[in-house]
C-alpha cells in the first residue's frame, strides 16, 4: 500500500509507528483549528434565575400541597407519606451550594423523581386525556388559535404552570367599563377504553340518524364549539354589543381544576378580564326539559381508623379494631339510608347528601385479629348540611364506639354559595327572558357533581351551568359517548339568543 508516494510496506514497525504518531498529531491539529471559540454571555441564563420563584415546582407543588387528593393522583402518594419519605433520603440527596450557583433543595428532587422517574406508564394514560394530539400545547392549542384567526379575534394563552395553558378568545365590546361576559369551557376528557367503544372515540364518526360519536361529545367539546360557532353569526350578522365576551378553554377541569380554574381565579389575568357573569356547561336531558345547575354540593371525604387489640384469631379479644369500625361504619351507613328514602320520594340527587363507603383497608392474615382497620367515605353534602356539624355528629359515635377509633379528614371543598336565582340577580333574569321568548322549560338544579364553576362562585361571580341537548341520553363518561348533530345545530340557536341577550345591557 502505498501513502503519498511512500510504499508502507518497506517501511519496519519503528517507521511504522512514528508514521501513525504524526498522523495522528496532525489530525489532532485540524480538530483543534475547526473549534469555534465562543464567549459564554452568562453564567446563569436569566431564565433559570427565575425558576427558584417561578419554576414548575414552586408554582404545581405548593398548589397540590393545598389539596391532598390531588397530590395523591400526581405523586402516588399522601403529602405525610412524601414528607416521611424526604426525611429519610433528603440528607442523602441534599447537594452544597456554593458560591456560583444554589443546588436543587432536597424536596424539589424528591418532586421531580416521583413525578417523572415513576410514572412513565401513569403519563402515558394520561395522553389519552386529550382529544388533540394527546397534549394541550400541540394540535389542540393550534386548533383553537385556529379558530380565533378565522373569527378575526385576538386569543391569549396564559400558563398556570408548564404545560397547563388556559386560552381566551376575545370578542370586545363597545362598553368596555361594563362588567364582562365568560363563556368557559374544558379541553380535557377522561380515559376511554377503545374496546367498549363501536366507533373509534376520536374520530368524531357520524352515522346514518347524525349521532356524532366522541370523547367529549356531551362533555363539553359540543358547548365550547357551539360559543365559537354563535361569535361566528354575530360576525356575520356585524353584531356588536355593550359588553365584551371572553370564551375560555380550561385545562384540567376533569381532574380538579387544582391548576386550571382554580389557580387562574388567584390571578391578575383573570382579574384583567373584569368577569360579571359566567355560563359553563350542564347536563343533557332524555326529554325537554334542560336541568340548569345553579351551585354544587360540598365534597367531602374522610377515613374511620380504628385500633384494637390483635392477637390470634382462634380466641374472642375484647376491644378489637374490627368491633369499633363497624359500630361507626353502620351509623354512617344508616344516614346513607336516610338520604336514599329522600331520592325514593322524589327529591333530586343533588338536593341530598350523597354518602358511599368506598374504601375497607386492614389486615394482614386470615388468622390474624388485625390492629388496625380503616373505612373510607365519600360523602356529597347537599347545601343545607353543615359539615361542621356533621364532623362533630361523626366524632361523636366515635367516641361512643371506644378508644382507639378516629376520624381522618382526607379532603373538603369550601361550600360555595349558590347563584340567586330571583328578582336580585340581573343576569337571572336576561337569562331567564331568553328561554321564555324560546319557550324552554328549565330544572333549576344543583349539580350533583362539581365542575369548574365552583370557583367562579367561590370569588363571588354568579354563575350558571347551561347545555341545550334536548331529548339525547346522558353518556358523559360513558362508552359510545354521542351528540345528534341537529341537537348540536339547535344548540347553536339557543346559544345565539341567551348570549346576545347576557351581552346587551
Amino acid at each position: 500500500m502505498a501513502l503519498n508516494g511512500l510504499d508502507i510496506n518497506t517501511l519496519d514497525d519503528v517507521e511504522v509507528a512514528c508514521l501513525v504518531y504524526a498522523l495522528y498529531k496532525r489530525t489532532q491539529q485540524r480538530k483543534e483549528k475547526k473549534k469555534i471559540v465562543t464567549n459564554r454571555r452568562w453564567w446563569v441564563h436569566p431564565l433559570n434565575l427565575k425558576r427558584p420563584q417561578e419554576g414548575q415546582f414552586k408554582v404545581t407543588f405548593s398548589v397540590l400541597r393545598q389539596y391532598p387528593e390531588e397530590f395523591f393522583k400526581y405523586f402516588r402518594m399522601s403529602i405525610p407519606s412524601f414528607d416521611n419519605l424526604l426525611t429519610t433520603v433528603g440528607e442523602h440527596v441534599r447537594k452544597q451550594n456554593t458560591v456560583f450557583r444554589l443546588s436543587i433543595p432536597p424536596e424539589e428532587r424528591l418532586a421531580a423523581t416521583l413525578s417523572n422517574d415513576c410514572f412513565s406508564e401513569v403519563s402515558s394514560v394520561s395522553a389519552e386525556l386529550y382529544t388533540c394530539s394527546g397534549s394541550y400545547t400541540g394540535e389542540c392549542i393550534k386548533f383553537l388559535q385556529f379558530q380565533a384567526e378565522s373569527l378575526g379575534l385576538p386569543s391569549k394563552i396564559y400558563y398556570m404552570a408548564p404545560k397547563k395553558p388556559v386560552v381566551i378568545i376575545t370578542l370586545q365590546g363597545c362598553k368596555p367599563e361594563l362588567q364582562s361576559l365568560l363563556l368557559t369551557s374544558h379541553m380535557d376528557v377522561v380515559p376511554v377504553y377503545p374496546e367498549k367503544w363501536t366507533y373509534d372515540p376520536f374520530s368524531a364518526y357520524k352515522d346514518a340518524q347524525g349521532n356524532i360519536y366522541a370523547r367529549g361529545a356531551q362533555d363539553m367539546k359540543c358547548v365550547g364549539i357551539q360559543y365559537l360557532e354563535t361569535i361566528r353569526r354575530y360576525k356575520n350578522n356585524n353584531l356588536i354589543f355593550d359588553r365584551t365576551i371572553h370564551v375560555s378553554f380550561m385545562p384540567d377541569e376533569e381532574i380538579g381544576g387544582i391548576l386550571g380554574m382554580a389557580y387562574f381565579v388567584k390571578t391578575d389575568e383573570f382579574r384583567s378580564l373584569n368577569i360579571g357573569f359566567t355560563l359553563d356547561e350542564g347536563l343533557a336531558t332524555i326529554d325537554d326539559v334542560i336541568p340548569l345547575y345553579y351551585g354544587e354540593r360540598t365534597i367531602w371525604q374522610f377515613y374511620i381508623r380504628s385500633t384494637g387489640i390483635s392477637g390470634h384469631a382462634s380466641l374472642l379479644h375484647d376491644n378489637t379494631a374490627a368491633e369499633k369500625l363497624i359500630f361507626v361504619v353502620n351509623k354512617i351507613l344508616d344516614w346513607r339510608t336516610e338520604e336514599k328514602l329522600k331520592l325514593s320520594q322524589g327529591m333530586d340527587i343533588g338536593e341530598i347528601t350523597s354518602v358511599n363507603m368506598t374504601m375497607l383497608d386492614g389486615g394482614c392474615q386470615l388468622n390474624i385479629v388485625p390492629q388496625e382497620l380503616s373505612a373510607g367515605f365519600d360523602v356529597r353534602l347537599d347545601i343545607g348540611t353543615d359539615r361542621r356539624a356533621m364532623e362533630d355528629i361523626i366524632t361523636g359515635w366515635c367516641h361512643e364506639a371506644g378508644d382507639g377509633i378516629r376520624m381522618e379528614v382526607f379532603k373538603t371543598n369550601e361550600q360555595t354559595t349558590p347563584t340567586k336565582l330571583d328578582d336580585s340577580n340581573p343576569w337571572w333574569l336576561k337569562f331567564k327572558s331568553e328561554c321564555d321568548k324560546m319557550k324552554i322549560k328549565l330544572k333549576p338544579s344543583i349539580c350533583p357533581a362539581a365542575g369548574d364553576s365552583r370557583y367562579i362562585r367561590l370569588i363571588g361571580i354568579p354563575a350558571l351551568g347551561f347545555s341545550p341537548m334536548m331529548y339525547t341520553p346522558v353518556l358523559l363518561h360513558d362508552h359510545d359517548e354521542y351528540l345528534n348533530e341537529n341537537t348540536f345545530l339547535n344548540g347553536i340557536n339557543i346559544y345565539y339568543n341567551i348570549i346576545k341577550g347576557l351581552a346587551t345591557a
